[in-house]
């Protein structure tokens, strides 16, 4: 499956915003602390990266369906699907943090790297993208351009008469 420019683009702000989570945590914390807050937003990262994914294969998948209410139901229930992904995933990082399994601080950086999506879709939002159709129409010709043309020669023809 071919990735859209957009797709692809929210993918990278994710984990830049992850870097940039962990990067500050560093600069705050100054100790090996931060290890386990990295590992929490990387976790959380990966799985909104691929919540991302399951995003762009929805798109596709209801773009073609002929059916508008077959259509709705599937956003809908993919929609329910990634919500439930981070449910199960935080749900799994809290009862391991409760078992004492896993520190403090990877419980918090999973919780913080929740919002790594939601970042990148605030920064990818003002992106501009020059998509397949962008380039399509590139070949078609200016209209403006053409009007300023034609009343540059009217006035031409004016002026010999």
């Amino acid at each position: 499956m071919r990735l859209s420019k957009l797709t692809k683009a929210m993918m990278t702000m994710a984990g830049a915003a992850a870097l940039v989570m962990i990067l500050a945590a560093t600069a705050i914390l100054r100790s090996p602390a931060v290890f386990p807050f990295a590992l929490g937003v990387l976790i959380m990262t990966a799985v909104n990266i691929f919540k991302i994914f399951l995003l762009e294969r929805t798109v596709n998948a209801t773009v073609g369906m002929d059916n508008i209410d077959t259509g709705k139901n599937y956003v809908r229930l993919q929609y329910l699907l990634r919500y439930f992904i981070t449910g199960v995933v935080l749900l799994a990082v809290g009862l391991l943090f409760w078992q004492e399994l896993i520190p403090e601080a990877c419980a918090w950086g999973a919780v913080i790297g929740v919002f790594t999506l939601q970042i990148s879709v605030m920064i990818v939002r003002h992106m501009k993208f020059d998509d397949e159709q962008n380039d399509e129409q590139d070949d078609v010709p200016d209209l403006e351009q053409n009007d300023e043309q034609d009343a540059e020669q009217d006035k031409e023809q004016n002026l010999d008469e």
